[in-house]
């Protein structure tokens, strides 16, 4: 089945429109995680605090994808923010991935997809990747995107070397807790971002993995509806639960490849 087919059968662009709670949702799940991880680590609850730290590492992830593809709800500004906000507080240049993210979405898979090198990697190669992946994605955007991305870009790794030189220069112990833990993250990308959902789908680039568990999709905040995602991109993450729904209603006969957590 063609993706052209499946965006006429199914409905979907009522899913586009987010109340103002959702919104409110959309652009504050993180905050929770963020607050709570960084209780516990001022106080030196470390192993406690990691737990909070990786989903807000997952939720910070969402709505920066969401920013990504204009699904936050919000004017261009406050999306803007969104993403240079986050980026200080996830140690990445949120921009450099969104111009990497954006040319995966238009190159699946191919050679100028920079962002899904990793999926035809093995598990542990992808793994072993992550800190090439990080640094390449700040490479390529510098060298081939427009001059409002570059500055974007720029900023944002200014503004990271600011936030971390005054963090390790007045040693504030739980913020170099918060830096080095999201540094671990951005390393694990190339893992959890493209291995998992992507792995062994280069016959069909755009029909990427997806998960059925309802338990794990909630315990993962939607971020593994990945064949939705590619389906549908200008959906809302909060909304991909009620378009899997749909697409299985819809088209039962349509195959899947599941992620390795479903």
């Amino acid at each position: 089945m063609q993706h052209k087919d499946i965006l006429q059968k199914v409905t979907w662009k009522d899913l586009c429109h987010l109340s103002t709670w959702e919104m409110l949702v959309e652009n504050n799940i993180s905050v929770p995680w963020f607050c709570a991880s960084i209780f516990c680590a001022y106080y030196g609850y470390y192993l406690l605090a990691l737990p909070f730290s990786a989903f807000f590492f997952l939720t910070g992830l969402r709505q920066v994808h969401n920013g990504f593809h204009n699904c936050l709800g919000t004017n261009k500004f406050l999306t803007w923010f969104a993403l240079f906000s986050n980026s200080i507080l996830m140690m990445v240049s949120i921009h450099a991935v969104k111009f990497n993210h954006l040319r995966h979405h238009k190159y699946c898979l191919q050679e100028e997809d920079y962002e899904g090198k990793s999926a035809k990697m093995s598990w542990y190669g992808a793994i072993l990747y992550g800190p090439i992946h990080f640094f390449l994605i700040h490479k390529v955007t510098l060298e081939m995107g427009s001059k409002r991305y570059v500055q974007n870009v720029l900023a944002e790794l200014f503004s990271i070397a600011v936030f971390a030189g005054i963090v390790f220069y007045f040693q504030i112990h739980y913020l170099i807790y918060h830096i080095i833990i999201m540094i671990i993250g951005e390393f694990l990308m190339a893992f959890f971002a493209v291995w998992t959902v992507h792995h062994d789908t280069h016959d069909q680039p755009n029909f990427a993995r997806t998960q059925r568990s309802s338990w794990k999709n909630k315990l993962s905040y939607s971020m593994f509806f990945h064949l939705e995602h590619h389906l549908f991109p200008a959906v809302p993450t909060i909304k991909l639960p009620e378009l899997a729904r749909r697409i299985d209603e819809t088209l039962p006969e349509l195959e899947k490849k599941y992620t390795i957590f479903d």
